[in-house]
């Protein structure tokens, strides 16, 4: 089940960098952004972190927490955190159970292969718990910047 507009997005926790646990109900009254990448040291998925790590200040100004999601194991998320100097934190889901909640999972084309992988996917959830915005199959220049725009709306 997709979390659908203008609903309350479902509880689930995730392991996250740095040794958070992370719950929705965790973030109450906090607007939160998920962006869901496909792979960490990826060319897209770096300058996506990246422009999200530049604009961090503005979001954390507007009451709002940014994390990256992808099936990347914390390890691999604590070297790519720590390389890209985020500030903030990577949630891991091996197991796919975050992804599939937001229906991210996806069959691509990898070089003329079908493949199974995460589709490049924005989430903004409001103060109260409810999914305001998504953005799905998306292209990364500018798109942080779009993300913060929508959140200085609410």
């Amino acid at each position: 089940m997709t979390p659908a507009l203008n609903k309350p997005l479902p509880d689930f926790e995730a392991l996250a960098t740095g040794g958070v646990k992370f719950t929705p109900a965790a973030y109450a009254g906090k607007i939160v952004v998920l962006y869901f990448y496909p792979k960490d040291n990826t060319p897209g998925c770096t300058t996506e972190g990246q422009e999200f790590r530049d604009l961090h200040d503005e979001f954390t100004r507007r009451g709002c927490a940014v994390y990256g999601v992808s099936r990347d194991s914390i390890k691999s998320h604590e070297g790519f955190k720590s390389k890209m100097s985020f500030p903030f934190e990577l949630l891991s889901d091996p197991d796919e159970k975050v992804c599939n909640l937001f229906g991210v999972m996806k069959m691509k084309n990898m070089y003329g292969k079908k493949v199974r992988g995460v589709e490049r996917s924005t989430f903004v959830i409001d103060p109260e718990g409810v999914v305001r915005k998504e953005w799905r199959g998306l292209r990364v220049p500018g798109h942080a910047r779009e993300v913060l725009e929508f959140v200085k709306s609410l």
